[in-house]
């Protein structure tokens, strides 16, 4: 069924990023374990009016990379002109530390209705911080002071796919390496070793689309997925060697909402704009990797996330699609609800609430059920300007709420406040 209502959302505390021993980080795409979630307590369960009490503001360029948090520190890429910047920031004040600024023009095809800033958000593993530009400039930075270590030209070194939106996959380390989509004869994915910079491998034939890879282990096997332009595949990411490939795809060849995966049932769900999503079993015998397509329907995840709580996933379709929020069960890809009045969105999830902030710059609070959906606040926090969208997610934090747009990045407080306890 279909119910009527407003609904962008959000829910924060006093949070424990989920397996991270250390408290308040999130260094890489979607957190901790990329599936954009947060272990969290003393959540208000209301705010003012105008929102939650804003911390810091301050201006930043055009772009939408995601936020990094870090030991008191926020990373995050913006365009200056003909330049992009990695930026480091003090998270308690929103103080610039450093900024590593470098010529990156965008090409002459680029689809500038949306914005020419970088799309990709950096990655931190141990000292590094890793970054990939709207061009395909990718560095290897000291996180501390910005040092650059080493650098690399994906579209012009590798002749990577050029995208018309910009590169937009996120870096992601697995052991001594970083890979990179690249896209290309020869050389879909690559592997540099992460300290140096050497190259470790280049494989594949696949043109590049605008996702981030992300590691599953099936049945004891590590495999990296990564949508490509024309269909989702799974590499042994050690050497790059291909496991399985499962074709899905879209005219425009974007694909781009990461799959969520849960060992417990081995079903696998992904969703494409235009495509719909799938239910795909995957089990290993041998050597092998068995893909079995459990289920099929029309709901059709642009460049939203989607999250999974019990049976049942949660997610914002829009662009191509009506604005919708769905609960969908994982193993039969029955819709159970839909709703609604908002804008595309993106969420996070903290001690049982939704955050979402939808492509308007709307911010709500909200509770999800495979049965009900109730809105407990919502506040217009965020105003994108000219064809730019609020389409970064948030990033979490003890109970800060870091968020951007096309002008700014604030710091929100959503924990609950002296008077309310």
């Amino acid at each position: 069924m279909i119910r009527s209502g407003i609904i962008q959302i959000v829910a924060l505390g006093f949070c424990l990023a989920v397996a991270d021993k250390s408290l308040g980080q999130w260094k890489q795409w979607g957190g901790p374990k990329q599936n954009f979630k947060v272990k969290c307590k003393g959540l208000a369960g209301e705010w003012p009016k105008d929102g939650p009490p804003k911390l810091w503001s301050r201006d930043l360029g055009e772009g939408y990379s995601g936020i990094l948090a870090d030991k008191g520190r926020l990373y995050t890429m913006y365009r200056d002109g003909g330049k992009e910047v990695v930026v480091a920031m003090k998270a308690k004040s929103g103080e610039p530390v450093w900024e590593h600024r470098y010529d990156s023009p965008v090409h002459e095809k680029h689809e500038k209705r949306f914005n020419s800033g970088p799309r990709a958000t950096p990655l931190i593993s141990g000292k590094r911080l890793y970054t990939i530009g709207c061009s395909g400039k990718m560095f290897c930075l000291n996180a501390k002071s910005g040092k650059v270590y080493w650098k690399k030209d994906l579209w012009k070194d590798y002749e990577g796919s050029f995208l018309n939106h910009g590169y937009s996959s996120s870096p992601f380390v697995y052991k001594d390496s970083v890979i990179a989509l690249v896209g290309g004869e020869g050389h879909s994915i690559v592997a540099f070793d992460k300290e140096s910079g050497e190259e470790l491998w280049k494989k594949q034939n696949f043109g590049n689309s605008y996702s981030t890879p992300k590691l599953i282990n099936v049945d004891g096997q590590d495999q990296l997925l990564c949508f490509m332009a024309q269909e989702l595949v799974a590499i042994n990411p050690k050497n790059g060697k291909l496991l399985w490939d499962y074709q899905i795809g879209n005219r425009w060849n974007q694909n781009i909402s990461q799959p969520i995966w849960r060992n417990k049932d081995k079903i696998l769900f992904i969703s494409v704009a235009q495509a719909g999503s799938r239910g795909l079993k995957l089990t290993r015998k041998g050597k092998k990797t068995k893909v079995e397509e459990v289920w099929t329907n029309k709901v059709g995840v642009h460049h939203s996330n989607a999250i999974r709580i019990g049976e049942y996933v949660y997610t914002s379709t829009g662009g191509f699609q009506p604005g919708l929020f769905q609960a969908i069960n994982i193993k039969t890809g029955e819709i159970a609800w839909r709703e609604r009045g908002f804008a595309k969105a993106t969420m996070l999830y903290a001690d049982g609430q939704f955050i979402i902030l939808d492509e308007n710059g709307q911010l709500g609070l909200a509770t999800a059920t495979p049965e009900l959906f109730e809105v407990h606040a919502t506040a217009p926090i965020l105003e994108p300007i000219g064809g730019s969208k609020t389409w970064t997610v948030p990033t979490l934090v003890d109970t800060t709420l870091y968020l951007r747009d096309s002008s700014k990045i604030m710091a929100l407080d959503l924990g609950v406040s002296p008077k309310a306890s």
